[in-house]
């Protein structure tokens, strides 16, 4: 099951980093059509679609790595078994905000299909198309919640620890 919910984890990432590549692409696709007077409709609105996505989609893997913004003031202060009920305590809270996100993205991309929303911008695209990437990078980052929620139950949570700071130093 480990392996699994890693190559979940994983596979998020890549699909987000092929997001920001998409990008890239269109911001160079809307650069060199204004330089060879060639107009390309709707490179703004898919350039803010795949940043969208991406976001979302590197959610759980930003959690697993412990790359999320904490305050830990308190947890710093804690040692032991109060430290392991706080951790548990923001784990729960943090798991079911995100199972409430994941399900009103969902609920939203439905909707979206089942009105035929679309896009207000000249590319006119239907709204649950992108919407998917959001409901599927929360969808994904609930199961992450839940997954260090149940590792800190069963006292198997290895609190990851980023080197951010060590990158700025």
């Amino acid at each position: 099951m480990r392996k699994l919910l890693d190559t979940l984890y994983d596979s998020a990432a890549v699909l987000a980093a092929l997001f920001l590549v998409g990008v890239l692409l269109m911001v160079l696709l809307s650069i060199f059509g204004r330089q060879l007077n060639l107009y390309v409709p709707g490179t703004d609105a898919y350039a803010g679609y795949l940043m969208a996505a991406s976001g979302f989609l590197a959610l759980a893997h930003t959690l697993k790595h412990g790359d999320h913004i904490r305050v830990t003031l308190v947890l710093g202060a804690l040692s032991g078994r109060w430290k392991h009920v706080m951790e548990l305590w923001a784990l729960l809270l943090g798991s079911t905000i995100a199972a409430m996100f994941a399900f009103y993205s969902c609920k939203l991309a439905w909707q979206s299909h089942v009105f035929h929303d679309i896009s207000t911008a000249n590319d006119a695209t239907p709204l649950w198309i992108p919407q998917i990437a959001m409901a599927l990078g929360t969808v994904v980052f609930a199961i992450a919640f839940i997954d260090e929620t149940v590792l800190e139950w069963r006292g198997l949570r290895v609190s990851p620890i980023s080197d951010e700071p060590a990158r700025n130093e």
